[in-house]
């Protein structure tokens, strides 16, 4: 059996170039999408190129991005348009293989394999499927044409933007070898640290470092990364059926200061939960499960998670996810942390809010307030309204007190306990 053909595709800057073609006065200017200008505590969620060249970054505040880029456009983020630009990049996706999987919205593993006879080589689906997003939605991707899944997302990170990458079984050792360690996915700072504690300091070193080694070190995990660096594992890519529908919805993000202290990291979680039931309420589902992963200064990382009662509910998901982080760590003995992430997962059809019980009224009142809240978005965008963390009030953009636009520091918390509002008050 000969290789696969497995492409990565990649939007390029997709929130930043989602809101120049919302804007198109925003057009080639360095745009960062975070909260409100006024707010100088917001963190930066995604930047466009010209920004990126300034030198913003993911997770600046906006004032040391502005301090780095004097010229930013700070604008708020609008996640109904990033999920709907999603779903169109992701329906010109299937015109060319079923076998579609989605990595995040703005990135998705085609298989193309056998469909050279209707349109040509690997590198040629790729420019056509380049140039189709192009042409019908205006924005550009990085596509990445390889024999694996790792390497053609490899492929698609290091050319960008509009741009085609091949990594094939010639010139994989030349091209992806010689690359950091951490370049290749899932080879976070924590992973690259224990491999640099074993001289492992490229691809390529950790292609030819020693199976037994590596497997007495991460164990199955271990086995895995050694595969992934001589292209040798076989990992497939989901078979899209009928619905474009993730396994799970995750939000994270590492904090511009360490999280000292259980109300900021609450603040940071429910934040991020926001986004999280919005994304589950326009996929039409909801979560059984909600998992947290926590990474610390020093980078030692804990996950947990545990099983919920179906819901897409903010507040569902966030109390779940702040119990766990209760349960698992002591911000008087443990050190601060840098990164939070919350994932949904175990996702079923929508109808999670039936079984309340287990929240008490509160998932109710989430569930009547976060759909008022969500057809607003829709209409006017998503940075225009914000609920208290859990008071459930709501604040315009213009008129709520001047912190961040996703609550990082939020120091007006009070307890879980409070009750959200009901959406018709």
């Amino acid at each position: 059996m000969g290789d696969r053909t497995i492409l990565h595709c990649d939007i390029n800057n997709f929130y930043a170039s989602v809101e120049a073609l919302l804007n198109p006065v925003l057009k080639d200017k360095a745009i960062a999408v975070c909260g409100n200008p006024e707010k100088r505590h917001g963190i930066v969620l995604a930047k466009s190129m010209p920004a990126k060249i300034m030198g913003v970054k993911t997770g600046d505040t906006i004032w040391q991005a502005k301090k780095k880029c004097p010229d930013l456009i700070v604008v708020p983020p609008t996640f109904s348009e990033y999920v709907k630009y999603s779903n169109i990049v992701f329906n010109i996706y299937v015109r060319f293989t079923p076998h579609v999987e989605s990595f995040g919205l703005d990135e998705c593993w085609l298989d193309v394999t056998g469909c050279e006879k209707l349109f040509g080589s690997g590198e040629e689906i790729a420019n056509k499927i380049r140039e189709t997003v192009k042409a019908e939605t205006g924005l550009t991707i990085s596509v990445g044409v390889s024999f694996t899944k790792v390497f053609a997302k490899l492929g698609s990170d290091l050319k960008k933007p509009d741009a085609v990458t091949v990594i094939s079984r010639e010139n994989y050792k030349s091209v992806a070898w010689k690359l950091p360690v951490q370049e290749m996915i899932f080879v976070g700072h924590n992973t690259r640290y224990k491999l640099s504690k074993l001289g492992i300091n490229t691809i390529g070193d950790l292609a030819n470092c020693d199976k037994a080694l590596l497997e007495k070190k991460f164990g199955k995990v271990g086995l895995k990364l050694h595969e992934w660096a001589n292209g040798t594992d076989n990992d497939t890519v989901n078979l899209y059926t009928e619905k474009h529908i993730p396994k799970s919805v995750g939000n994270g993000t590492t904090t511009p200061a360490d999280v000292t202290n259980l109300d900021d990291a609450t603040s940071v979680i429910f934040a991020l939960c926001e986004m999280i039931a919005f994304r589950l309420r326009q996929y039409g589902m909801s979560a059984k499960g909600v998992a947290l992963h926590i990474k610390d200064k020093y980078f030692n990382s804990i996950s947990r998670q545990c099983k919920v009662p179906a819901t897409a509910s903010a507040y569902g998901i966030a109390t779940a996810a702040v119990n766990l982080l209760t349960e698992n760590y002591d911000f008087k003995k443990d050190p601060p942390l840098r990164a939070i992430t919350v994932s949904a997962f175990n996702l079923t059809e929508e109808g999670g809010y039936e079984q309340a019980s287990f929240f008490g009224n509160e998932l109710e009142k989430d569930k009547r307030l976060g759909e008022s809240i969500d057809n607003i978005r829709k209409k006017y965008g998503y940075g225009v309204l914000r609920r208290g963390v859990n008071t459930g009030t709501i604040f315009t953009c213009d008129d709520r007190e001047a912190d961040d636009e996703f609550l990082p520091f939020n120091k007006h918390m009070k307890n879980l306990t409070d009750d959200i509002v009901d959406a018709d008050e």
